[in-house]
Parts: C-alpha cells; sequence; structure tokens
C-alpha cells in the first residue's frame, strides 16, 4: 500500500448536501416488495419519492424509484432499510455535485451491487443537472420508524 500525496486533502463531510436511495426492483413480485417499502418509509420519515421507472432509466440497469433525503435522516432511514428491504437491491449515494463520484465511487448497496452505467453520468463538480436541490418533503410521516 503507498501513502497518500501530501497534496491529497479529504473531502469534507459537509459537501454531502442530501443522499438519495434508489429501491430496485424486477417483476410483479418485487415491485409489490418495493411497493409495500415505499409506502412504510412515507408513513415514518419526511422524504421525498421519486416517479415510479418501470423501465431502467439514466445509469440504473433496472426499475426503479428514488428515496431522496436529509443528511439528517441517514442515521434513521438508512438502517431502517437495511432491516425492511425485503430482499430488495437499494443504491444510497451522497449528493455532492459530482454525479459519476456520488453513483459510481462513493455509493453504499443493501443487499446484492448491480451494475451502474457511468458513462452517462457527467464527471465534474456540478456537471449535468447542476446544483442539487434541497429536500423538500412530499410526505408527512405519521409513524415513528
Amino acid at each position: 500500500m503507498t501513502a497518500p500525496s501530501s497534496q491529497e486533502t479529504p473531502r469534507p463531510v459537509a459537501t454531502i448536501t442530501s443522499y438519495h436511495a434508489h429501491v430496485y426492483f424486477d417483476g410483479p413480485a418485487e415491485r409489490e416488495a418495493a411497493a409495500w417499502l415505499r409506502e412504510r418509509a412515507a408513513e415514518r420519515f419526511a422524504v421525498m419519492l421519486g416517479r415510479w421507472h418501470d423501465q431502467p432509466v439514466g445509469p440504473h440497469a433496472k426499475p426503479m424509484f428514488q428515496i431522496a433525503f436529509t443528511v439528517a435522516d441517514f442515521a434513521t432511514l438508512v438502517p431502517w432499510l437495511m432491516l425492511n428491504r425485503r430482499g430488495l437491491s437499494i443504491l444510497v449515494h451522497p449528493n455532492t455535485g459530482q454525479q459519476y463520484d456520488d453513483h459510481v465511487v462513493n455509493p453504499l448497496w443493501l443487499g446484492a451491487q448491480l451494475p451502474i452505467d457511468g458513462s452517462v453520468l457527467p464527471r465534474g463538480a456540478g456537471e449535468g443537472n447542476g446544483a442539487i436541490d434541497p429536500v423538500t418533503p412530499n410526505t408527512v410521516p405519521v409513524l415513528k420508524a
């Protein structure tokens, strides 16, 4: 193992403005499990739920939906997803404005790791969709995690 260059500086955690969890499914049974997870998450967490994508979209190789959540919610939502994912694969990634790194270099996988097509993601800071919008919850949780 080689020592890192003295010119390298660690990226601060404050670079993360929010997170996305991509919940993947394939076929009716997994879509039903994903719908159950989506409903239970909405009951328990102030998250923004993305549209259903019944076909692969962007860098994602399987159908999915997205859960957007704040940095403050990471510590409770991600463990909850670990325990309740019903066998589904979930990609959790930070939003730092560097889409390629966020999805390909720095993700966290719950369940089986799936292929991500990094060739469709911009590689520079702030490229592509521009700044990451703040997470504005579209749900009002009524239950505790």
